[in-house]
């Protein structure tokens, strides 16, 4: 056993472990969800702490041999290494202290450990690794550039389950079937033009998570404790943002108020806020495919989904829309965590937000889910989903969709009665039509063109070359 003292006093630790006194209080107070810290933010904060350990060698406030040891501890952190030792759990008190610790602690540990072979020694976790920082100014400085890293890979993502829906609109082109309002039979319209639709929605999404990682560029560091730069020298202010700029690859700025950044926690309800449209829109085409793809043969039947797995432990040869429902699962959970993230934000008080690390937990957390969930619906449903074209072709056929073409040419009083006398007697809309005499074969040919009543789009005019 090693000991480890702070102002309430002196406690044991294993002396395996790397944390210290800080950690261990935070584990033994904080026992609330079982979930750990996300490591996206352990990683960016152990980037910090090099980057300031650099900065502060280079203006002679630390030794070469301790910043190379914390920098080499650092980098440890940031491949994967020591992830068991960050034990404080996600929900904290404290405004990200414990976890500003946590970090601190392991690292001055193991530059001890490289400098000495013991994890205790000239290297201490306030007074060299956190040295010239607060939490105020790491923790919200780390979130943000994790939130950019993760926001990369959602963009990416995104734009394969774009492509994949483009690749099912020109696919489906040629494929006439019932469109639906209120989940009545309204109009004809291609399978390719509603893939159409998903996609243009993906696209829009793709391009706001593009878009706002500029509202997280912004960085208080150096501010310390409440924006105003106390206890940090001016030299350093500005050398450790660039420093912090260059090892993450991301466009960091110090911000013009850091006051602000300090306080203020609105950027992270806008990025959340947009995780939340995407959640939105997949959650829908998610929808739209399990009703579309009901069946096999009591249901809509329109598509064929991948299948997956065995659906049922008593009906034999069931397959359920598993895919679908999970990414409707991920999506309520995102929309849910979108509320958490707000609260959290909009109870901050005066010059700090206390609760940042619930904003880091569900905003990371977002992010990470809404990735996987965009890559397993991409590659799990879309891609190899396909359309039964004959179901489609024959629920066009004995609906009364094509009713509303008619009304152009024969009035709608008169289309009216169409549709009346074809359900009631149970023909098709052309065969009351000639029944009724209001029209000519020809001309009803004409009108009822699946060409025509689609009115192109980029799925129809696929559709257009196909057919001919």
């Amino acid at each position: 056993m090693r000991h480890d003292k702070d102002l309430l006093g002196e406690r044991e630790l294993p002396d395996e472990v790397y944390y210290g006194i800080h950690t261990l209080r935070a584990e033994e107070n904080f026992s609330l969800s079982g979930l750990k810290v996300n490591q996206a933010l352990i990683k960016a904060i152990a980037l910090i702490k090099k980057a300031a350990a650099e900065v502060n060698s280079e203006l002679g406030y630390l030794t070469p041999e301790i910043a190379g040891a914390i920098a080499q501890a650092a980098d440890e952190v940031r491949d994967g290494r020591w992830g068991e030792q960050f034990v404080v759990d996600a929900l904290q008190g404290g405004a990200g202290t414990s976890t500003n610790m946590n970090v601190n602690e392991v690292l001055a540990a193991r530059a001890n450990e490289l400098l000495t072979g013991a994890k205790e020694g000239p290297v201490t976790p306030l007074e060299h690794v956190n040295l010239h920082q607060s939490t105020n100014d790491v923790y919200p400085t780390a979130l943000r550039i994790a939130a950019i890293w993760q926001l990369g890979a959602l963009s990416e993502a995104c734009a394969l389950l774009q492509e994949a829906l483009q690749e099912k609109e020109a696919e489906f082109a040629g494929v006439i079937k019932v469109g639906r309002t209120q989940l009545q039979d309204a109009l004809p319209v291609m399978l390719g033009q509603e893939f159409s639709a998903y996609a243009q929605a993906i696209a829009r999404d793709r391009w706001r998570i593009y878009k706002v990682e500029e509202r997280l560029r912004q960085v208080n560091l150096g501010g310390t404790a409440v924006g105003t730069g106390l206890n940090a020298p001016r030299k350093y202010i500005f050398a450790v943002t660039e420093r912090v700029r260059g090892l993450a690859n991301v466009g960091l700025a110090r911000a013009e108020n850091p006051m602000d950044v300090t306080q203020n926690a609105d950027v992270f309800v806008e990025v959340s806020g947009l995780i939340k449209a995407l959640a939105v829109n997949i959650s829908k085409i998610a929808n739209d495919l399990r009703l579309i793809s009901s069946g096999p043969r009591a249901g809509l039947g329109e598509i064929r989904l991948p299948e997956r797995q065995a659906g049922s432990s008593i009906m034999p040869g069931k397959v359920n829309p598993v895919i679908p429902e999970a990414v409707n699962q991920a999506a309520f959970h995102v929309m849910a965590a979108d509320l958490a993230v707000t609260l959290a934000a909009q109870a901050g008080q005066l010059e700090l937000n206390a609760f940042l690390p619930l904003i880091a937990h569900h905003l990371l957390g977002s992010l990470e889910i809404m990735t996987n969930c965009v890559k397993m619906f991409t590659d799990f449903c879309i891609k190899d989903l396909e359309a039964r074209a004959e179901e489609c072709r024959k629920m066009v056929d004995e609906s009364l969709t094509a009713v509303t073409a008619l009304v152009p040419h024969i009035g709608y009083e008169a289309a009216t009665k169409v549709a009346r006398e074809a359900c009631s007697s149970g023909r098709s809309v052309s065969e009351t039509v000639l029944a009724l005499k209001l029209m000519g074969e020809r001309e009803l040919e004409i009108v009822l063109d699946p060409r025509e009543m689609t009115r192109p789009g980029i799925a129809g005019e696929k559709a257009l070359k196909q057919m001919e």
